[in-house]
């Protein structure tokens, strides 16, 4: 069967486990056999059920019903399709005022707040608040209240599928295809972020490669890891994403690492294994 499917996958020394949707493997089941008609009519309820509730402003009803179906039916053909409704739906909750329990707290605007100081105080990003709160630039305003998301964002590389993990806690927020090391080297292990650059220049050799350069191969954005000359960026070769074609680090296209780089901030922890 080639198109995503779930699989349950060990992430952190064999304890935790995760659902993540792995491209172009087989499923379990023998090749060509349909899933039982019970899963499918069941599946295609809930489904009928969550589209509803989206279209009543009930996202997180909604997402719920998603994850039930993402856990329990993995075999139904549209999976594939579903998967991404749902990471859609992830995305929308995240940029927006929905409020959810235990990831998000309302902030009240002070004196000497600014967009900045706020953005420390909760370890988040100030492109993520201005996203979140439909903010038009930097500035706030005295008793303005802003949702702000306080989840712990961490992310899961896998070289061997070329797909980078965006994960709120143990939750799978989004899934996306990049490109890894040719050779095998993208490095294996836990690093941190510690900068993030946008338009970023490149420097080759001694070469000096300007952003608005077509051989700057950073693309649009940059997230270094503790680890120097490594980390997740941008990409001038789109049609190459899902390959292992890097000098070593993980590369996106621009639209997808832009609203990764918008969501991480500086220490947020990746796990890259082969």
């Amino acid at each position: 069967m080639n198109k995503k499917i779930l699989i349950v996958a060990a992430v952190i020394a064999g304890v935790v486990a995760v659902f993540v949707f792995m491209p172009k493997r087989h499923s379990p089941k023998a090749e060509g056999q349909a899933a039982p008609v019970n899963n499918v009519k069941e599946a295609k309820e809930l489904y009928a059920q969550a589209v509803k509730l989206r279209q009543m402003n009930e996202p997180l009803k909604a997402r719920a019903i998603y994850q039930d179906i993402v856990k329990n039916y993995p075999d139904i053909d549209n999976m594939s399709a579903i998967q991404q409704e749902a990471e859609a739906l992830n995305m929308q909750i995240l940029f927006s005022r929905t409020e959810v329990p235990e990831k998000t707290v309302i902030h009240e605007v002070v004196p000497g707040d600014s967009l900045a100081k706020i953005a420390k105080k909760y370890n988040t990003t100030t492109d993520f608040i201005r996203r979140s709160n439909n903010l038009k630039g930097d500035v706030v305003r005295l008793g303005e209240k802003l949702r702000i998301w306080i989840g712990k964002f961490n992310v899961f590389v896998d070289k061997s599928q070329n797909v980078l993990i965006l994960k709120d806690g143990n939750d799978i927020v989004k899934v996306y295809n990049v490109s890894t090391g040719a050779n095998n080297s993208t490095p294996v292990g836990t690093f941190k972020i510690t900068t993030k650059l946008e338009n970023p220049v490149w420097f080759n050799k001694g070469m000096v490669v300007p952003p608005e350069s077509p051989d700057n191969v950073l693309g649009t954005r940059w997230l270094g890891f503790d680890i120097q000359g490594y980390g997740i960026h941008g990409t001038v070769e789109p049609k190459a994403i899902g390959q292992q074609v890097t000098a070593g680090c993980v590369r996106m296209i621009n639209e997808q690492v832009e609203e990764l780089y918008s969501i991480l901030p500086v220490g947020t922890e990746v796990v890259v294994v082969d």
